[in-house]
């Protein structure tokens, strides 16, 4: 029987990578857009899993932001893939990029919700439906998605920096809660990675961006994706930060 996998961000940049990577490794992906504007990119992914892995998908509008539409989100992929969920991939996340002096309170909080507390939600929401069923030999995955900016400070970035900072703690809390159970929780903290929001920016800018990373250069979707590899393929790896980052930022 085909694994079962919850990714949320699943549809761009990074978050379509790691979709595409969790069909590669064998799992029925479900995938959550938030407004109608992102249904179409959900769509294109699950079509080119079926197409390329002949896994099967499941599309469904979910604001992860919010507990009860999380509580939707689970509810309708344990109605189509049965009631054992065996990883869940926390990737959803948005930035403000602007100084705290003239940061609305909304703003932050928004950023808040999204990149931290919806951590919290799918998590305590998809739980129960692995602690029934992992054990050593059939382990469960949980997979967050944090940041160097969870391991260091950003410019214009406190809220930012302070919700990966969180998913951070989150990772290593539950890693310990839960090992006994089968369950393992690992955190991927991406460098600068080449996502559409870089390719726009000016060329001379992305060049003096490059030259800060040690190995020179700005990574691909594809670095992280192959994290993911690692950590889904790991047994022995638990409550750890890995971080592809070129040397930028040193653990």
């Amino acid at each position: 029987m085909a694994k079962t996998a919850i990714i949320t961000g699943g549809s761009r940049g990074i978050g379509r990578a790691l979709s595409l990577k969790l069909g590669e490794l064998g799992y029925n992906v479900v995938i959550n857009y938030r407004s109608e504007s992102s249904k179409a990119k959900s769509d294109e992914v699950a079509k080119e899993l079926e197409d390329t892995y002949h896994v099967e998908t499941l599309v469904v509008r979910a604001d992860v932001s919010k507990y009860e539409q999380c509580e939707a989100l689970v509810k309708a992929a344990v109605e189509r893939f049965g009631d054992r969920i065996d990883a869940l991939v926390n990737n959803a996340g948005i930035t403000n990029n602007c100084n705290w002096i003239d940061i609305k309170p909304e703003a932050y909080e928004s950023v808040i919700a999204t990149n931290l507390m919806s951590f919290l939600h799918m998590t305590h929401l998809v739980l129960p439906y692995m602690v029934n069923h992992s054990s050593k030999d059939e382990q469960c995955v949980i997979c967050n998605t944090s940041s160097v900016g969870g391991l260091t400070g950003v410019i214009n970035q406190a809220d930012y920096c302070a919700a990966k900072s969180g998913v951070i703690g989150l990772t290593r809390a539950l890693a310990l809660e839960y090992a006994a159970k089968g369950i393992r929780v690992n955190a991927i903290a991406p460098g600068m990675i080449m996502t559409d929001m870089l390719r726009g920016v000016n060329q001379d800018e992305l060049n003096a961006l490059a030259a800060t990373i040690p190995e020179g250069y700005i990574g691909d979707v594809s670095d992280i994706a192959g994290a993911l590899e690692y950590i889904f393929t790991a047994p022995y790896l638990t409550g750890q930060i890995i971080s592809p980052n070129g040397g930028f930022v040193l653990q």
